[in-house]
């Protein structure tokens, strides 16, 4: 099973304001990068069913130069709020770390 981690040498979420949740997805080289983003597993869809959210309102760039895909949506609950459980937001990726990711290109894993 290819996982992110095989892809990506940082992967973590955060805060971007009190209203907003942002991922990071930072690949190792430009063969992991082209191969996840052509797999197609980081899409709002994906998003949207993880984090309960309407996909029309989350944001996906891919940064070729970067070799990095920024994903923003949303957050569950206000920052600080009463039902917030994670007020910095670095725990929000967990869910995505054990899912299978398309595996459209081993090369790079050598």
């Amino acid at each position: 099973m290819t996982t992110l981690l095989d892809y990506c040498s940082l992967v973590r979420s955060k805060n971007a304001g009190p209203f907003t949740l942002t991922f990071d997805f930072m690949c190792h080289d430009q063969a992991a990068y082209d191969a996840l983003v052509a797999s197609g597993f980081l899409n709002r869809e994906l998003f949207a069913g993880l984090y309960g959210t309407d996909p029309a309102d989350i944001l996906l760039v891919n940064h070729p130069l970067a070799l990095a895909v920024k994903v923003s949506l949303p957050r569950p609950t206000v920052q600080g709020g009463l039902h917030d459980s994670d007020c910095y937001a670095g725990q929000q990726y967990a869910p995505l770390m054990d899912l299978a990711v398309s595996d459209v290109d081993k090369e790079h894993q050598a």
